[in-house]
């Protein structure tokens, strides 16, 4: 089992390596980047201070002082210093060479945004993302297994079509347009829940206990979380019932009921633990999955998660931003796929990895 976990760590590197190389290549070859926006800004902006503020606010010490608002193309020697602040100025290989090793010494460069390191924003908002998405697992989980196993020995009877109607419902429609729908009637018509964000302002004014906090963001989340569970909900509950349905059809349920058994009990016991299998084996990725954030929803609601960073940087061609929460993305999900594994392999003794 070790030896399988190192390989898959090995070869965790490569696909690393090659993902980000691309997303790497695309931002420098896409037209509208950093460096044109730059350049618009120089030429047609009014206020003459921006490029000190900016700029030399990044950590790169540019001097565009000289640079006068609306004046021609620039000149070679400010078309040099633009490229060198934006890392435009070293061929594309050389350039991710020195993000790479500045990657793994968790420097992710400044935002051209935000003028902020970039770790730091991926620090403030995966933790926001990490919420909905282990909040949103647990409870998909906790309620789709339950649901399916109950489905699978009802099956065909009232309640498994009323809960089969409900699911298709929620798996059919959206889970944008679901979030739109609830933001406008419970959140602008009913004034039950807030229209967004993670907690409310009034959180920074006075000194909320633990408690309070807590609620409140309870209290926020009510309505993302319907939106993250519609789509997953059903197709998790599906897969549970029909693994179940096929595990009782097999010639091992029916030995062990012939045999005195009750019928439960083999179900429980044997039936049940083999339909599970399947399902432990997407726990990591879809865990994965989760942590990245939904832009739409994040888009929606206004979560300041990893989704909305990555979107609004995309907008803004913050590209360090944009390769760097990538990256992070990346990682997460190739791990959650190894535990995936590892899980199957704890559930399933026939598993054994070499």
């Amino acid at each position: 089992m070790s030896q399988y976990i190192l390989r898959r760590l090995l070869l965790m590197i490569p696909t690393f390596l090659g993902m980000t190389m691309v997303l790497f290549v695309f931002t420098r070859i896409v037209p509208g980047g950093p460096l044109e926006m730059a350049i618009m800004e120089f030429q047609n902006s009014s206020a003459g201070g921006m490029g000190d503020q900016g700029m030399s606010s990044g950590g790169a010490g540019l001097e565009m002082g000289s640079i006068a608002p609306g004046s021609s193309p620039l000149s070679q020697e400010q078309m040099n210093q633009l490229k060198a602040h934006f890392g435009f100025d070293k061929p594309w290989l050389v350039a991710y060479m020195d993000w790479l090793w500045k990657f793994v010494r968790l420097d992710f460069g400044y935002s051209f945004t935000y003028y902020i390191p970039v770790i730091e924003l991926i620090v403030d908002r995966l933790p926001v993302s990490a919420y909905y998405g282990i909040l949103t697992f647990i409870i998909m989980y906790l309620a789709c297994i339950p649901l399916g196993i109950a489905k699978a020995l009802t099956h065909t009877t009232k309640f498994d079509m009323i809960t089969s109607v409900l699911t298709f419902v929620g798996f059919s429609v959206p889970a944008y347009v679901v979030g739109v729908v609830l933001l406008v009637f419970f959140g602008g018509h009913l004034q039950w829940f807030p229209l967004g964000g993670f907690f409310s302002d009034e959180l920074f004014f006075g000194d909320p206990s633990w408690l309070e906090v807590a609620l409140d963001v309870i209290y926020h989340s009510i309505l993302p979380l319907i939106c993250y569970l519609m789509g997953s909900f059903a197709v998790l509950t599906y897969y549970m019932k029909s693994f179940l349905l096929e595990e009782i059809s097999q010639d091992y349920v029916r030995t062990a009921v012939s045999k005195g058994v009750p019928y439960n009990q083999a179900v429980v016991k044997h039936a049940i633990r083999n339909s599970i299998i399947p399902i432990a084996s997407g726990f990591g990725g879809i865990l994965a999955i989760f942590l990245g954030g939904s832009m739409l929803i994040e888009v929606i609601f206004n979560i300041d998660g990893i989704a909305l960073l990555n979107y609004n940087s995309l907008l803004g061609r913050d590209y360090p931003v944009v390769i760097a929460s990538t990256a992070m993305v990346t990682i997460i999900g190739l791990v959650g796929k190894l535990l995936g594994d590892i899980i199957v392999a704890v559930v399933d003794p026939r598993v054994k990895y070499t």
